[in-house]
């Protein structure tokens, strides 16, 4: 752990780089770009991230991320990967709502879910084992018009009401989700 202490955290230009080094790709050609598992981990994303301009699946999963941030050039960003790290909040992703269709951010330290309406792409998000406690902050994900798949399994929210009950409530909450917690979702409308 002292060690650990004494390293200096990879930077975004440093992990970018080592990709490159070991892919034997360009990362300003590069659709997907997997950033995650750096040592010493990512403890803040910047500006260099700018370089990936044709990246559509963001990997940096599996670091000390505080904060979103340095994605706002990122246009064909559809996918970002970011679970694992100390996210607390939905800020930085201003600039991606209109096309990011995947947040997958399992593993953090979510509670409040205000920011997330800035996501109108949106038909995925992985948001399970965050700290997300109460319906008012579950209620913002109905702003969210092309959600579909939702994971959201071991928030405490969820922990208050048996299975089948949760899912009633999500289901009357979000009508418009196919699949739940990995598990499809089915209508009494569906043709069985």
């Amino acid at each position: 752990m002292e060690a650990a202490k004494t390293l200096k955290a990879t930077t975004c230009k440093d992990a970018i780089q080592r990709w490159e080094e070991k892919t034997g790709m360009d990362a300003a050609e590069a659709k997907e770009v997997i950033l995650s598992f750096q040592w010493p981990p990512i403890e803040k994303m910047d500006n260099n991230l700018a370089v990936l301009t044709n990246v559509v699946k963001l990997s940096l999963s599996t670091n000390m991320i505080e904060r979103i941030s340095g994605i706002n050039s990122l246009k064909n960003l559809r996918i970002l990967c970011m679970a694992r790290n100390y996210i607390k909040s939905f800020s930085g992703l201003e600039a991606v709502g209109d096309h990011l269709e995947e947040l997958w951010i399992s593993y953090n330290l979510i509670e409040k879910t205000k920011g997330v309406n800035v996501l109108k792409a949106l038909k995925v998000l992985y948001i399970g084992n965050n700290l997300i406690r109460d319906w008012v902050e579950f209620s913002h994900f109905q702003e969210l018009p092309n959600l579909e798949d939702l994971l959201f399994i071991n928030n405490p929210l969820c922990e208050t009401m048996d299975t089948e009950a949760w899912r009633m409530q999500v289901i009357k909450r979000l009508p418009n989700l196919k699949k739940l917690d990995s598990i499809p979702i089915v209508h009494a409308t569906d043709d069985v």
